[in-house]
């Protein structure tokens, strides 16, 4: 999965974090660029022009709405881990082009009622108990009835929380697919390829969660995957929705691009409420 950020620009995000002055030619990339345009880092002087943060967690959020880093610091920590296995794997077999090791790869599920499955050739029920899931590590493998429909749940809570939205999903046959980690994003993109079930995607009713179901997920699966929609978000949003979060994010996408008109629908309402809703709202 392409990086958001490079090492060095989020290395300089988290000195301005810390309080630190930086040069500017020290964080030369769009996306500084894009955060001192929109108020976020000022620049200062003439000739050596200076960079200074101006309030830390708006620049958290900026980051996790604009980028899905929820924290800068512990990206930093990844990068700087991939660099090492790198620079390791590169000292034992003198080729720099070795594809770094992964602990674990696969993604994590969940249900609510059993599913028959197969996995390695094996018959497989995947019904964890209440507060556990299940791991599928060998996704190549993995196999679920066609009349599945895979539901990707955006936020921790509402993939722990599942049996309490159940009453969401009455008229299809779910199995629930956690966005976290995010670096198993890319193994379960390529399950869903090979599969021919449907993808609803469960997100925030906000920019940064249709961004993210258009950047991450709808580009890659196309005309199977869709935006949940409750029919009653309309009245949810107007007296429920968060006006200050919505006044933090700015839209990553192509309004014009979106072919799904309940999609855009969300969208005219987001802008004409000037709210958004989280996905937890709907956890009873």
């Amino acid at each position: 999965m392409k990086r958001p950020l490079p090492l060095k620009i989020a290395k300089a995000l988290v000195k301005l974090s810390n309080g630190e002055i930086i040069t500017a030619s020290s964080a030369k990339h769009p996306f500084v660029t894009l955060l001192i345009k929109e108020g976020l880092i000022i620049s200062k002087g003439k000739h050596k022009k200076t960079l200074q943060l101006r309030n830390k967690s708006e620049l958290d959020d900026f980051i996790e709405n604009q980028l899905q880093i929820n924290n800068i610091e512990n990206y930093v920590r990844i990068l700087e881990e991939d660099v090492q296995n790198r620079a390791n794997l590169v000292k034992t077999t003198t080729d720099s082009k070795t594809k770094k090791i992964r602990t674990f790869k696969g993604f994590l599920i969940n249900s609510y009622s059993p599913i028959n499955a197969t996995l390695n050739g094996e018959k497989i029920c995947i019904n964890p108990p209440q507060g556990s899931y299940m791991f599928i590590s060998d996704f190549e493998s993995f196999k679920i009835p066609e009349d599945i429909t895979i539901v990707g749940m955006e936020n921790a809570e509402n993939f722990h929380r599942i049996r309490q939205q159940q009453y969401l999903f009455e008229d299809i046959n779910p199995l629930f697919i956690s966005r976290y980690p995010q670096n198993q994003n890319t193994d379960f993109i390529k399950w869903m390829k090979q599969i021919p079930n449907n993808y609803l995607h469960f997100g925030d009713f906000d920019f940064a969660g249709i961004g993210i179901y258009l950047n991450e997920y709808k580009k890659h699966l196309g005309d199977k995957a869709h935006f949940y929609i409750p029919q009653d978000i309309k009245i949810n949003i107007e007296n429920n929705g968060n006006r200050e979060r919505y006044n933090k994010q700015n839209i990553n996408f192509e309004i014009n691009c979106i072919k799904e008109n309940k999609l855009k629908e969300l969208v005219d309402l987001i802008k004409k409420s000037q709210k958004g809703l989280d996905q937890e709202f709907y956890i009873k």
